[in-house]
């Protein structure tokens, strides 16, 4: 929920019903009584079209929207990776408000990977640096005929990283 989209007590006995949990009026005051005192914000509106929501979040919607830009726009993370993701995002809104995420970034002359494992290797060499290890690896391009072509006759770089540039 979130401050547009109010739910009452009964609307919320009948959302768990639907889960499954069957459970009455009253244990839902004090579940949301126990969700306070655990740091959760959650509110109560009085009065006709009232009802309760979650009032603070980790983030807030324009972070979100940030994140999900940013996803969208890098280049080394995959179409698939990409919404898989968004799509975590996403559970860190309201269900009103994770709709607002759906959006496509257009960035001119950015073609994504297809290729999965650059996610896995950025991480790997972000655990060089926060390790002060070295890391080694085969540096290669594709040629015209889509076969690796490796720099260096195939030698491996050793190196020290000690940051992670974005082009």
């Amino acid at each position: 929920t979130d401050e547009e989209h109010l739910l009452n007590v009964p609307q919320l006995v009948e959302l768990l019903a639907r889960q499954g949990i069957l459970c009455e009026r009253k244990s839902v005051y004090s579940d949301i009584d126990a969700l306070n005192a655990l740091g959760y914000d959650i509110r109560l509106r009085r009065g006709r079209s009232g009802g309760y929501w979650m009032a603070t979040r980790p983030f807030e919607l324009a972070e979100l929207k940030l994140l999900v830009d940013s996803v969208q726009s890098s280049k080394f993370i995959t179409h698939r990776k990409t919404a898989t993701l968004i799509k975590k995002i996403e559970t860190l809104a309201s269900i009103h408000e994770a709709q607002l995420l759906n959006r496509q970034v257009f960035v001119a002359n950015r073609i994504k990977t297809m290729n999965e494992s650059i996610y896995y290797n950025v991480d790997e060499i972000h655990a060089g640096i926060s390790r002060h290890k070295k890391i080694k690896f085969r540096y290669f391009e594709y040629t015209v005929r889509k076969e690796r072509q490796y720099r260096k006759d195939g030698e491996y770089y050793l190196v020290s990283p000690f940051a992670m540039t974005w082009d």
